[in-house]
């Protein structure tokens, strides 16, 4: 045990050292593309917003759909994926040591596919060859240039993520017994969780829909195509949140002061994330023929097998605030909660985007309910959700991250200039969310469709109704959307000063002391084998007879199992 706490010291003492300057660049750039992205797809949803809620006609140049796939595909793809892979090549430089001169090469080949794909993708929603929304849902088509860039986009992120891999089990293989850092497992999980999801996507794009855009089919498995879609899409989410679970865990308990309160519930949650993430697309086509209703029953149970690690997750990091607090003279049942630092921007952004994912997490459940889903599905209540979701709990959450991020990467030093502007952004980003998005699930709940230019928000007599003596519901979202529009600049400022107008200095990459439980962690926790095995299983299980009635029992129009191996 000596031996263990002995080797626990040396490897703490040896990363508290910073990112290695060799990996900064690459870093930074990812982070720079994401807040281009960021503030391009902000400005796409003031406009649509606005034009949604008939306070604006759009140009003869430009249609509402194409703005709507702008809108989704930059916040929702583009700035999560860049700023998700800044933050992890910088917290492996962190934890695990510097990347060797080729794992390091290998990154920049795998930002550049990815940074091809994202541009060929985004010239084709620009030329509106490709309004086809982020979901591209056939038989909507686009340009094949279009697929072109989504399969290049998503083989950027396997170079990547193969990277990031390989630096995680070198260390390990440099290490033998010593505990995982935690920064490392968590990368590891959220990157299978990619690679194995993006499968799905990576299959419909390249075997479906580019031969169909190319002219080399006349037809297309509706069905077939939408279930890889969202075998891909509901993991997506993960993909983003999982990233953020990274910031609470390992990051906020370092800045109020604390230490995480347990790894191994962090590992754990991690692992069911992994397996319990991927086989439940169903319940996003609940409402389709061509899936049995079994199979749709099944997989909504193994989607709500998914709240187990979000309620593990919860009290992780409360135990871990309370645990801090009480550590700084915190006395009673709730007068902890003052010791935490809510002047500090780094700490409250990521916060407001925990108690968002409170509602936000309810939403999804009724979203995911077989019988509730009828009641809100394709309507505003979706994008309400999304908006909490992605929209509020992770986009908060990366600023917050960005605010200590951004000057580890350039050698500056976040001022109280910057703080103050960061609390001002998240207040409302916060209090704009809570007019728009309240008002889309209202709407939501009143019948109000989603995903169309042919109606306003205030087309809804019952939504009027509703809203009388408050707001009109195009008011509301309009308020929202601007403040929100408000929020992104003074969030986009922060960018550019951080990055090139604070003074010079040092700024820590914060990261928690390894818990106290670390050496008593589980070694199963970390047999990956065992884990991606069952996780295919669980894959094999939910979609193989299902897929296989889709191509042989194809519906008149779309190609038969026949006519596929011709």
């Amino acid at each position: 045990m000596r031996q263990s706490n002995l080797a626990l010291k040396d490897y703490q003492e040896e990363f508290e050292m910073g990112v290695d300057p060799k990996i900064k660049p690459l870093s930074m750039i990812h982070v720079s593309i994401a807040f281009v992205a960021f503030i391009l797809g902000v400005f796409g949803g003031l406009i649509q917003g606005l034009a949604r809620g008939g306070m604006m006609q759009l140009p003869s140049w430009v249609t509402y759909y194409q703005i709507l796939t702008l809108h989704g595909v930059l916040l929702a793809l583009v700035f999560t994926t860049f700023i998700i892979f800044g933050f992890l090549f910088a917290g492996m430089s962190r934890t695990h040591g510097a990347f060797s001169d080729g794992l390091r090469k290998l990154g920049w080949v795998g930002f550049s596919v990815l940074t091809l794909g994202t541009l060929l993708a985004a010239a084709m929603i620009l030329t509106n060859e490709a309004s086809v929304l982020y979901t591209f849902y056939a038989p909507l088509q686009a340009h094949w240039i279009f697929y072109i860039g989504l399969a290049l986009f998503v083989v950027g992120t396997w170079i990547e993520g193969a990277v990031l891999l390989a630096h995680f089990f070198k260390w390990k293989k440099a290490n033998p017994g010593q505990p995982t850092p935690l920064f490392g497992f968590m990368t590891t999980a959220t990157i299978l969780l990619w690679i194995v999801a993006s499968i799905g996507v990576a299959v419909t794009v390249l075997v479906q829909m580019l031969p169909w855009a190319l002219g080399l089919t006349n037809e297309i498995n509706v069905v077939l195509s939408r279930t890889l879609f969202w075998y891909f899409g509901h993991p997506l989410v993960y993909f983003w949140i999982m990233p953020a679970y990274m910031v609470w865990y390992l990051i906020i308990p370092k800045i109020i002061g604390g230490r995480l309160f347990s790894g191994s519930l962090a590992r754990l949650a991690f692992v069911l994330f992994l397996l319990f993430s991927i086989p439940v697309g169903f319940h996003h086509q609940l409402m389709e023929s061509g899936i049995s209703e079994f199979w749709k029953y099944m997989q909504t149970i193994l989607t709500f097998v998914v709240v187990v690690p979000s309620l593990l997750t919860a009290f992780s990091i409360f135990a871990t605030f309370e645990q801090t607090g009480r550590a700084q003279g915190g006395k009673g049942v709730f007068n902890w909660i003052k010791k935490l630092p809510w002047g500090d921007a780094r700490f409250f952004a990521p916060f407001m985007g925990m108690i968002i994912f409170i509602p936000a997490g309810a939403g999804g459940l009724i979203n995911a309910s077989f019988q509730l889903n009828a009641v809100i599905h394709n309507t505003l209540w979706v994008v309400g959700h999304f908006h909490l979701t992605v929209g509020s709990t992770v986009v908060l959450t990366f600023l917050g991250m960005s605010y200590w991020l951004i000057p580890v990467l350039t050698g500056r030093r976040f001022t109280r200039h910057a703080n103050r502007c960061g609390i001002v952004q998240t207040w409302l980003w916060a209090i704009g969310m809570f007019f728009m998005s309240g008002a889309m699930h209202l709407l939501g709940l009143l019948g109000a469709p989603r995903r169309t230019a042919y109606a306003t928000y205030s087309d809804h007599p019952q939504a009027l109704q509703w809203f009388e003596g408050i707001f009109t519901s195009h008011i509301t979202v309009g308020v929202g959307a601007v403040m929100l529009t408000a929020a992104g600049v003074l969030a986009f400022y922060n960018y550019i000063y951080l990055a090139f107008l604070a003074p010079k200095g040092e700024t820590e990459f914060p990261m928690t002391p390894d818990p106290i439980d670390t050496q008593q962690s589980p070694k199963f926790l970390e047999n990956w084998k065992l884990w991606i095995g069952i996780a295919v299983v669980l894959i094999i299980f939910a979609y193989t007879i299902p897929i296989y009635e889709m191509i042989v029992d194809a519906p008149p129009g779309s190609p038969t199992f026949n006519n596929l191996i011709k």
